[in-house]
């Protein structure tokens, strides 16, 4: 359990914040500071003081005073983070960076946006479409997760298989460096090899290399039109075959979604929404592209699903009909929550063609453990979401949950794939990064963070294995909430 402390930072320090932002944006009272020590994981650690910047400049002089003093600093966006990423394990300062929510520039002519990091993933994706473009990276938080969030873990979602993740779509980056400097990497332009590719490099960095100011993000045309199908098959086998003939076909889909059979049964009596109850998996499958090729396409997939096995196909045109389909899936997490008092969702990926196998390895550990695992998520790209039922107010079913994790990074890593497909490392899943990496590249990812950040101020406590991880310290019990069990019905995410 992580305590919160009083603010440990003095007073002359907190004067010399307050001569950059004002004393309307710095926040030392425990209510505020608490807000500001929470994600999506129910882990929580207060910072000593919550600073709310809104320009660059801001961020570079509060840098530059961090370092100074050697004052650790966690960036912060909506805190909508799965692994522990915004949480101040450290203490000192929360950077806020929501304040900082521009869109600077739209540029249909070169096919690019520039936003600053706060700018709302889905406000950009609305004020772009609404003129005929598209920013595809679409995790499921993007009415309220940030671009610069998204930029720390390298995000995510169900378009992931068609159109990638956000690295694929930054052209450039402003980027404050831990000592204050401020240094511009990438461009505006789509071809660009100069030197190494740091663009990328801070991508996915979690914020432990740099703060991201702003960012230069490539758009591409909005497609015309899109079909949905929804497929259900009586195992997940003949899920797996649909997946690999769908692609074999060279058909490339939006969206592929597999869901297993207490995932449809638990929807569907939660929202009645017609499912087939004797469905052992069901497939969401979304194409788009241009109006013409629309039926055709959607021809194709429902024809190799039933060639596949699937007991049904239902087909949507209409903008309406397809919202109704995709209700099952967008309500998975709020329905399978009611299956246990905590359920801890994991995000693993592997080869499209070891999916079935691993469904099978989640299952068997969940026998193993004695412990209900339900498996959803995205097939197209191999990301699987295994929800594991447990009580954290139990310290031998959490022991057990924490057994299964364990097992299903194994048994991941066994099929060549990753710890983490669009989730980030943080520190939830830190003490697993050996087996993914050697300790030859465990010690070059150090050594480049040691050469950026050398007093190691910025986001401590994150990605690589640390004795002093909360969730290794002190067994089953570090896995709950500060102050209180984690809520009855809850969702969590790595114990």
């Amino acid at each position: 359990m992580m305590a919160n402390r009083e603010p440990a930072v003095d007073r002359a320090f907190l004067k010399e914040l307050t001569r950059v932002v004002g004393p309307d944006r710095v926040l030392t009272k425990l209510e505020s500071r608490y807000a500001y020590g929470l994600d999506a994981t129910y882990h929580q650690a207060a910072p000593d003081v919550v600073v709310r910047v809104r320009k660059a400049d801001e961020v570079s002089r509060v840098l530059r005073l961090c370092h100074r003093e050697g004052v650790p600093v966690t960036p912060r966006g909506a805190g909508t983070s799965f692994s522990g990423g915004p949480i101040p394990l450290a203490g000192g300062v929360s950077l806020a960076l929501q304040g900082m929510n521009r869109v600077l520039e739209f540029s249909p002519g070169d096919s690019l946006a520039v936003v600053e990091p706060g700018v709302v993933t889905g406000d950009l994706q609305r004020l772009v479409e609404a003129e005929g473009w598209y920013y595809p990276p679409d995790p499921q938080s993007a009415d309220f997760c940030t671009i610069g969030g998204n930029i720390a873990e390298n995000a995510s979602g169900p378009h992931g298989v068609k159109y990638g993740s956000t690295r694929d779509y930054l052209l450039g980056l402003e980027v404050v460096l831990p000592d204050g400097e401020v240094i511009t990497v990438g461009g505006r332009t789509i071809k660009n090899v100069t030197g190494f590719d740091l663009t990328r490099l801070f991508c996915s960095s979690e914020g432990m290399l740099g703060v991201v100011t702003k960012a230069t993000v490539k758009l591409i045309p909005r497609p015309e039109s899109k079909v949905v199908l929804l497929a259900f098959f009586k195992d997940w086998a003949q899920g797996g075959r649909a997946v690999a003939d769908i692609f074999a076909a060279g058909i490339l889909p939006t969206t592929l979604e597999i869901m297993d059979d207490v995932s449809i049964r638990t929807v569907e009596e939660y929202g009645h929404f017609g499912l087939r109850l004797d469905a052992g998996a069901m497939l969401l499958i979304e194409v788009d592209g241009f109006i013409e090729t629309m039926d055709r396409q959607g021809r194709a997939v429902s024809a190799i699903c039933e060639k596949a096995g699937a007991m049904e196909v239902r087909v949507a045109h209409d903008p309406a009909r397809q919202a109704e389909l995709w209700k099952a899936r967008k309500v998975l997490s709020p329905a399978t929550s009611r299956l246990a008092p905590t359920r801890v969702s994991e995000d693993v990926t592997v080869p499209r063609s070891r999916l079935p196998e691993l469904v099978v390895r989640l299952k068997e550990v969940g026998k193993e453990v004695g412990l209900p695992i339900i498996v959803f998520g995205h097939a197209g790209d191999g990301n699987l979401h295994p929800g594991i039922l447990t009580d954290e107010r139990d310290p031998d079913k959490w022991a057990r949950a924490e057994r299964a994790v364990e097992l299903c990074f194994k048994h991941t890593i066994e099929l060549g794939g990753t710890l983490s497909g669009e989730h980030g490392v943080g520190f939830m899943k830190s003490p697993f990064l050996p087996l993914e990496y050697g300790e030859r590249a465990i010690r070059l990812m150090k050594d480049l963070k040691g050469a950026v950040d050398p007093k190691g101020i910025l986001n401590p406590g994150k990605m690589f294995p640390d004795p002093r991880n909360p969730l290794r310290a002190g067994g089953p019990a570090a896995g709950a909430a500060v102050g209180q069990p984690g809520p009855a019905g809850g969702e969590r995410h790595g114990p």
